[in-house]
């Protein structure tokens, strides 16, 4: 920035001397400026155009990349290697022919506004010579204005460099500002109200949802008392998850409202909620690093001997130290070292850690085998105590702990009750227990 400024001030400043100069060599000077401009101008259209074109090319190039070796499983099994290539070739293509569109523009602006500099400094030489033969014009002078317009013609192509980079730069920031300046779908509460101790009491109050223009909820109504087990039954579709994601506020409802302790849960700080719900969903996901450090993602402020009590609750302790550095061990990208069982355990000790007085289980039992199914239904039992939990599931074994179900068909409630007084009636949830 300080050599941009400079050059500024040296680009005016010289201006100024050499029409002190000889006004005359000045306006020959000056001649050049409005070639600079317009030549600027080409190249901020175009170079604008080139540099968004190899953004869009790059997002493409990763986007296969990441896709291509997130799936490489079903790659190699469905043998698409060659069409997989020839994608490949393709947005790789694009992503060449943009950066040679670029660089054909940076290549000729720079080397255009240094020819123009050569051909000026011509110009003037043969002008000033012409004035000095005829006796105008003193040698000195013409020296003196051909040295400083040497020095006029430094800064402009130290300029153009930077216009060069700074459009390359704009072309990056577009990106960046079309993110920044996203409305958050969930806004913060402009008066947010304080919950420090929530006691877990969760309301739909004739909540409707839809996402775009499509509804997905249709006139919700009911409570649960703080600490109890409500299942959330029904065909996939239903409506479930898009029950728990207003549960824990990752959408506001398009009408009605869903409180917590009686509160809207948009009127409660962010922090508070996210403090009292937690979402525990069918992916477990683990991030890189420690069993231990995933662990404490739940309550990062744990101290070593809490993050331990709350594995030994959820019953993760045995396998932990069975691992070679024990709560120490490097579970590698997405826990790719643990089993679905003990991803599913880690998950539940980092929710026993956090302490929420709403805990929200997404499907979290569906893709474990039996063994593992047996080993976190222990766990499950011990997670739910004392709490308020929403359990989505499609298997009995899971549904069973809850002290009531809500069974929803097409975003509406059409059962509730408890699961061994649904069963022994003739309706929907009896009709899913004998499918079962």
């Amino acid at each position: 920035l300080t050599s941009v400024i400079t050059s500024l001030i040296s680009v005016v400043a010289i201006t100024v001397i050499l029409i002190h100069l000889d006004v005359r060599l000045g306006m020959v000077a000056l001649v050049a400026m409005p070639l600079v401009v317009g030549l600027t101008y080409w190249f901020r259209v175009n170079s604008a155009r080139s540099y968004r074109a190899v953004r869009r090319a790059i997002v493409l190039v990763i986007v296969h990349y990441v896709e291509s070796l997130g799936g490489i499983r079903a790659v190699h099994a469905f043998r698409r290697e060659p069409r997989n290539q020839e994608i490949f070739e393709d947005v790789n293509a694009r992503y060449r022919d943009a950066n040679i569109w670029s660089n054909r523009l940076a290549s000729t602006f720079g080397p255009a506004i240094n020819l123009l500099g050569r051909l000026t400094t011509a110009a003037v030489l043969l002008y000033g010579g012409y004035l000095v033969v005829q006796g105008q014009l003193t040698l000195g002078v013409l020296t003196a204005f051909v040295l400083y317009l040497r020095q006029f013609f430094d800064p402009m192509q130290e300029l153009s460099q930077f216009y060069n980079v700074f459009q390359a730069a704009g072309a990056a920031l577009e990106k960046l500002a079309g993110v920044i300046e996203e409305a958050p779908t969930v806004p913060e509460p402009s008066s947010p109200i304080s919950m420090h101790e929530a006691k877990g009491a969760v309301a739909f109050d004739h909540v409707t949802f839809a996402y775009r223009e499509k509804p997905v909820l249709h006139d919700i109504d009911f409570s649960v008392p703080a600490g109890a087990v409500v299942a959330l039954v029904g065909e996939t579709g239903a409506g479930k998850t898009t029950m728990a994601r207003l549960i824990a506020r990752f959408y506001d409802p398009t009408a009605g409202r869903v409180t917590l302790d009686g509160v809207d849960l948009r009127s409660i700080a962010v922090q508070d909620l996210r403090r009292a719900v937690v979402v525990v969903t069918q992916e477990s996901f683990l991030f890189s690093g420690t069993v231990g450090e995933n662990i404490l993602f739940g309550r990062p402020s744990a101290t070593r001997g809490e993050m331990e009590q709350a594995a030994r609750a959820i019953g993760a302790h045995d396998f932990i130290m069975a691992m070679p550095n024990g709560y120490d061990t490097d579970v590698r990208r997405r826990g790719v070292r643990l089993s679905s069982g003990q991803r599913q355990l880690v998950a539940f000790a980092r929710a026993f850690l956090a302490d929420p007085r709403v805990l929200i289980l997404d499907e979290a039992t569906s893709s474990l085998d039996l063994p593992s199914e047996r080993l976190v239904q222990r766990a499950l039992r011990t997670l739910l105590r004392g709490r308020t939990a929403f359990i989505i599931a499609h298997r009995l074994s899971t549904v069973e702990v809850a002290d009531r179900v809500l069974v929803l068909d097409a975003g509406r409630i059409v059962e509730d009750g408890a699961p061994a007084e649904l069963r022994r009636g003739d309706g929907r949830y009896s009709s899913l227990h004998r499918a079962w």
